[in-house]
Parts: C-alpha cells; structure tokens; sequence
C-alpha cells in the first residue's frame, strides 16, 4: 500500500461550526500523524508527491473530504481546506446539504443548486477534486455539466450489480469517462451483492434506520458507529443470517466498470474504514488477491496498474492541470 486517502469525516447530521471544528481537528490528525512519523508518513498533495513517496519507501498520505457539509456554505473555508492539503471533497454525505442533493435522501434542489455550481468552480480553481460518491443522479449530472476538470466517483459500485443508490448506472459510468475521470470500486458488501442488499434492508429497515439505530447503542460516538455497524453484519453473515458476500464480487465489479467506463477509467475505493467488508477482503493485506484475479482473468499487467492507482493519479494530474483557470 503505496497511498492512501485518509477521509475527513463528520456525519449530515453535524453541521455549521461544530463540523468545521471537528474537519479541522482531522486534517490536522493527518497532519500531525506525518511530523511525528517522518520516515514512514509523507503528505502528499500532488500526483508527483505521490510517486515520490513510493520512490522513497514512505506512504503517500492524501486526504479526501467527505461531505459538502464541511464548507458550512462557505467558499472561503473550501479555499482553507484546499490550503491544508484537502485534495478532493464528495459534495454530500447520506443526507442532502444545503446546495446539494444526497442519493440517500428526499430530494430538495434538483440536484446543485446555482452555490452548488459555484463550489465545483472553485474546486476546479484549486485544484481540488469534485467526488460524486454520496451524491443524487441529478446531482451527478449537474456536476458534470459544470465542471472543467476530470471528477472521481472515490467510492461507488455499479448499480446494474447491486441496484443501490449509492452506485453507478452504466449511463453515469460512461459520462465520467467522457469527461475523463474514473469510477473506484466500494466494497462495501451492500453495495456489491443485490442478495445481501436486500437482505440487509428487510433485516435492518432503510439505511436512516439502521444508521440510527447504531448511533443509539453508541451514543452519538461515530467510531463506535462504524466498527458496531460491521462487526454486526460480519457476524451476521458468518451466522446465515445474512447471505454471505466474498472478496470475488469485487473483481465482478472491476470488471463490468471496465467494459462500460473502459480500463482508464477504473479505480479502488475500498471504503476499508466505513463498510461492511466482503468475506476475504477484511483489510489491505488482502489487495493482493485483486492483482491476482485479475492476471488470471487475462488483464494486461499495464491495465492492472492503472486500476491499482495509475488512473486516479492520471485524474489527480490533470486536475492539477486546470487549477488556477
């Protein structure tokens, strides 16, 4: 594991200055994490600094905002986090923000509303890249109608797989491909089998109420929220009490992005620190095994490398390209 994106997360729920403090006191966690690790850790903010940390020996640490939110509706603090090392932000979360509509939400804009448009700009201004994980069809379609640099699904599967609202239909795919950005593979178990989709909403109610129903057993503590929300589902699977989901469907997944979206288009967004992990594939020491099947499914050594991480640094730099416009 060469690079990482480290998400600074804070929930929907959470907003104006509370959220701000809180993205704050993570970026500079991350911050803080490469000074005190010099010879491990190296902050990366480019496609080069990326390289170079490999050349080094070190992992390239990144950091992606997940959450509009986090901006408070303020292109100032957006220009703050670009300034602290943010390199991309998913324009919502599970619910709608004040410019934006959610997938997992009632919509309320349809889709970006004229601010919403505005933060894609300056994004493509600093060089930041615009993530449509999390976000509305709509929405989807708005952004990529407004923006002027390659954007970045950081986190979604396909919806002809596992009918989701979180993931790509094979008309989303082929537009981020047109507009030159890639789509990297969630393996969050809901989202990659339509089986255990199902499943797991008859069992647990629609997302807002599992969600909330964990919250409430955590108290409010999101940490807690996420590995509760897991081991939940892992021991559920492992019982029979849901259909059991192994690491295989990833490669599914990979695959059928490739034939729609096309191989440059193709990236990981494993989700290892907020979902429900297939069988298989329950942390990064597992990533081989996707190099692995994929040499045996007949993919070019060239084409693997450029799903493993050569694509989102081929976005990353021509993002870099567009910043200052």
């Amino acid at each position: 594991m060469d690079a990482l994106f480290f998400s600074i997360w804070v929930p929907s729920e959470v907003t104006g200055p509370t959220a701000v403090k809180r993205a704050l006191d993570q970026i500079d966690a991350v911050r803080e994490a490469v000074r005190m690790h010099p010879h491990d850790l190296m902050l990366a903010t480019t496609a080069a600094d990326v390289r170079k940390a490999a050349a080094d020996h070190k992992i390239a640490a990144l950091m992606g905002m997940e959450g509009g939110h986090m901006i408070d509706d303020d292109l100032r603090l957006l220009r703050v986090y670009a300034a602290l090392g943010v390199r991309y932000m998913t324009l919502t979360h599970y619910k709608n923000n004040n410019w934006a509509d959610s997938s997992t939400d009632e919509a309320a804009h349809n889709g970006l509303t004229t601010f919403g448009k505005d933060v894609v700009r300056e994004m493509n201004r600093l060089g930041v890249m615009v993530d449509i994980s999390h976000v509305a069809d709509k929405t989807f379609f708005d952004a990529i109608e407004t923006t002027k640099a390659p954007m970045i699904a950081s986190h979604s599967s396909s919806r002809v797989i596992a009918n989701h609202a979180r993931n790509m239909t094979d008309d989303m795919m082929r537009a981020l491909a047109r507009n030159g950005g890639v789509v990297m593979i969630n393996y969050h178990a809901a989202f990659l089998s339509e089986e255990f989709r199902v499943a797991s909403e008859k069992k647990n109610g629609n997302v807002f109420g599992a969600i909330d129903a964990v919250l409430k057993r955590c108290g409010g503590n999101e940490a807690c929220t996420t590995m509760e929300g897991e081991r939940i589902d892992h021991e559920a699977m492992m019982k029979g009490d849901l259909p059991k989901v192994t690491w295989e469907k990833i490669i599914e997944h990979i695959d059928h992005a490739v034939k729609t979206a096309g191989v440059d288009h193709v990236g990981l967004g494993s989700d290892f620190d907020g979902a429900t992990m297939p069988l298989g594939m329950e942390d990064a020491s597992k990533l081989p095994k996707i190099t692995d099947a994929l040499l045996k499914k007949g993919y070019a050594e060239a084409d693997i490398e450029k799903i493993l991480g050569g694509n989102i640094l081929r976005v990353m730099e021509a993002v870099e390209k567009v910043k200052g416009s």
